[in-house]
């Protein structure tokens, strides 16, 4: 029997980590490094191999730690650089591997190298950052283009100093690096990459992989936002000429420390693009995060201009094909994720929230993602199945920028209406970052265990800490953490087939049940997943044979040929 030897990330279940609401150790209200020590083995006995660790370089945290303005230094609060190297040396020592963000299209305005770069147009670092004179309409000082910035607004800020503009493709406090000049280019790798590398971390997450390269003229978007000047412009600043090479370049390095690359990769419809970046034989990227399925129910202009559940089952259907058939004949490698520190709680999106179903809906959850060829991805808190805010938090327990930028727009546009405050309240509650933000929750206690309960955490804890939390579920056979840990388990266990297989969509038409086979090279499975509160008949599947089922969220509680309300399987096929 041959058997096939594949590179180490193909295989890995990745769990993802928010330092500032993971573990306070010194309660001081925020989340740090010893804090993630102390938990180490909590985490290796979940079953992963490899732990993310989201920026914790030293940042204003305009944009929670996004915005950097010392790549070989460690915010503060967090702790030290000291910490991280043991933090890296006892994840090693537990045979588990360590990768951080790769933050590079942007720096923090408090970077040195921007400081440099603002200070006058003759600067050495003038053109390490991306500077470009007014345009005059009428008489009217504009910016370049009509580029809106990810979090509302223009692009573009207008900098006294040298009386020109600096792009900023997120918050006017983290300016674009300008990828297109060699030296910036060998900065960022010897500062954000090998420091790094030669301390051990055995890969990044590269946070938006596929913004580096800018379009030549820089030009307007195409106008989708009538009442607004600034218009959505992903579609044209991501995916430039140059990308391809720049990520040849950086994999270069890359490989030398066979380091695992997994790239952020939004505003990417076509596949063609996304192949060129994963492609096995082009040695880019291991893999990106595509974003069709957590994408699903989101509005089209702005994410936010929606309304909860806004989806039929058959989107998520299409986005989860469309993602795994990047393996479809190809030598790419794709990932599956459903949380992390940008998007809402899945429960809560795609689940049930309920005390009555929560936990079944989070097991099927489970079930489902993990079941996904690719590498898997977890975030914190989802394999307890932690969920989004209450609805009866006020709007001030929202922190993050993307939230309150959008909250202030809509009050602005309105007139402070307040049927439209209700309607952005309730589209934030149901998908807003602040939910994945919120801290960890250890124990029942008012903090969750997070920070003892006389400090005052940087972010309130959930309530639901009460009923949903890691002391209670590790006493429990049948708790949503217990899933996580059994489902990571036969995951590896069945690879070749749910790791590796090939994914076929059943049954698309069905609007209650979602079902796929997984081609395996010797066996196949299939999966079936009640995404209701009814119970649904099993899918038709068109081919007969024995069927062994191996593995349920709910055993026990209907028969063979009924899903019970939020219920998944697995079987294997004969």
């Amino acid at each position: 029997m041959t058997i096939t030897q594949h590179p180490w990330w193909k295989d890995a279940v990745v769990y993802q980590i928010y330092p500032a609401s993971f573990q306070d150790s010194n309660n001081d209200g925020i989340g740090d490094l010893r804090g993630i020590i102390q938990r180490l083995d909590y985490i290796q006995g979940l079953g992963v191999d490899v732990i993310w660790i989201c920026p914790m370089y030293e940042s204003p945290q305009i944009d929670m730690g996004y915005d950097i303005s010392d790549y070989e230094k460690v915010h503060a609060p967090y702790g030290t650089v000291e910490d991280m190297d043991e933090l890296i040396a006892q994840v090693h020592d537990r045979g588990m591997r360590v990768i951080l963000d790769l933050v590079v299209n942007h720096t923090s305005d408090q970077h040195a190298w921007f400081k440099e770069s603002r200070s006058s147009k003759t600067n050495s670092k003038r053109d390490w950052y991306i500077w470009k004179p007014a345009k005059y309409v009428d008489g009217q000082r504009k910016p370049p283009n009509n580029w809106r910035s990810s979090f509302g607004g223009s692009a573009w800020q207008w900098d006294e100093t040298t009386e020109e503009y600096y792009l900023h493709l997120f918050c006017p406090e983290q300016p674009d690096l300008n990828w297109d000049n060699e030296e910036t280019r060998w900065a960022i790798y010897e500062s954000a990459m090998l420091f790094w590398l030669e301390k051990g971390v055995d890969g990044f997450r590269v946070d938006t992989v596929n913004m580096y390269s800018k379009p030549p003229g820089l030009p307007d978007a195409p106008i989708t936002d009538r009442s607004a000047e600034w218009q959505e412009a992903g579609l044209v600043f991501c995916n430039g000429p140059r990308m391809n090479e720049y990520l040849s370049e950086m994999n270069a390095i890359l490989s030398r420390y066979n380091a695992m690359t997994v790239g952020e990769c939004p505003f990417t419809p076509d596949p063609a693009t996304v192949l060129g970046y994963v492609g096995a034989s082009k040695k880019r990227l291991n893999m990106v995060f595509q974003f069709d399925v957590v994408d699903v129910g989101q509005g089209k202009v702005f994410k936010y201009q929606t309304e909860p559940f806004a989806y039929k089952l058959q989107d998520l259907k299409d986005a989860i094909a469309r993602t795994q058939g990047l393996l479809d004949g190809t030598d790419a490698w794709t990932s599956s994720f459903v949380e992390n520190h940008d998007q809402a709680r899945s429960i809560s999106r795609f689940g049930d929230d309920s005390a009555q179903w929560r936990e079944r809906s989070g097991k099927m959850l489970s079930l489902l993602f993990a079941s996904l060829s690719g590498t898997l991805f977890v975030y914190q808190g989802q394999e307890i199945g932690m969920i989004n805010m209450p609805k009866e938090w006020s709007i001030d327990e929202y922190k993050d920028v993307d939230s309150s930028n959008y909250y202030n727009m809509v009050a602005e546009r309105s007139g402070d209406d307040p049927v439209e405050l209700a309607m952005a309240k309730a589209s934030l509650q149901h998908l807003s970052r602040d939910h994945a933000r919120t801290p960890m929750q250890w124990d029942s206690r008012p903090n969750g265990g997070f920070t003892d309960d006389t400090a005052e955490p940087w972010m309130r804890v959930n309530t639901s800490t009460a009923e949903i939390n890691v002391a209670q579920q590790t006493r429990s056979k049948d708790s949503v953490l217990a899933f996580w840990k059994h489902m990571l388990k036969f995951r590896k266990e069945h690879a070749d087939v749910l790791v590796h297989g090939k994914f076929e969509l059943v049954d698309r038409e069905n609007c209650k049940v979602l079902s796929f086979i997984k081609h395996g090279k010797s066996r196949d499975a299939l999966v079936v997943c009640n995404f209701s509160g009814e119970s649904s008949a099993m899918p038709r599947l068109g081919r007969s044979g024995k069927m062994d089922r191996v593995l349920c969220n709910a055993p026990g509680v209907g028969g063979d040929d009924r899903l019970q309300p939020w219920e998944g399987r697995v079987y294997m096929l004969r």
